[in-house]
């Protein structure tokens, strides 16, 4: 039977151990939130089969769901050369924003052309709570760009992240997902099929520490 794309995406991100899941021995997150998974999806660079498969998967988000778009455009760091990537395979141009403006030479903050009414898809690595993608999102549209969207690799599907996006206006699209992540590491033996609950409940509410004792 074949894979879904998400669940290709989430083998190969447990597979190149760019996603860990402890659910009995919690990461502790830099807001001082306990979770059972910590990703890094910068490792998917180094593999090239993976990185093969989330490029292209990224490419198809955009032909499905953006096909007017005009540009690429990465978020820094980690989107940056995923964009790069992208923007090659469908043969577009790319740029990226930076964090803040630089404090020399031009000021820039966004890298690489972006003409008023240029329609764009941001490309982000991982959706967590939003709010780094929003200031790309913000930084974009005070340019004139027109945001189509976003395309990133995994997304939490977090309901703080879920909503804060709703309220930004601004639409995304994941390679793949928590859900289907811990499904397939249960199938695989990474975690237990009991294990599975623990982590729905920790998804539902991540400031409820509660989930650590079912």
């Amino acid at each position: 039977m074949t894979q879904t794309t998400e669940a290709l995406i989430a083998n190969d991100l447990l597979k190149i151990k760019a996603v860990f899941l402890r659910p009995n021995d919690p990461f502790t997150w830099a807001s001082g939130i306990k979770s059972p998974i910590y990703c890094d999806n910068r490792l998917t660079l180094s593999d090239v089969a993976v990185r093969n498969d989330v490029e292209n998967a990224l490419a198809d988000i955009i032909r499905q769901y953006y096909p007017e778009c005009e540009a690429v455009m990465g978020t820094s760091t980690a989107g940056i050369a995923h964009a790069a990537l992208v923007a090659n395979i469908l043969d577009l141009p790319m740029g990226y924003v930076r964090s803040s403006a630089k404090d020399h030479g031009r000021t820039n903050k966004i890298e690489g052309k972006c003409e008023p009414g240029t329609k764009v898809v941001v490309v982000e690595d991982l959706i967590s709570t939003g709010g780094s993608c929003i200031d790309v999102v913000n930084a974009l549209r005070e340019v004139g760009a027109v945001v189509l969207g976003v395309a990133s690799i995994f997304t939490y599907d977090l309901k703080k992240g879920l909503d804060k996006l709703a309220d930004a206006n601004v639409i995304n699209h994941s390679a793949s997902n928590f859900h289907t992540l811990i499904h397939c590491a249960a199938e695989s033996g990474y975690i237990e099929h009991k294990d599975i609950e623990k982590c729905l409940a920790f998804q539902k509410d991540p400031n409820n520490s509660d989930w650590m004792s079912l």
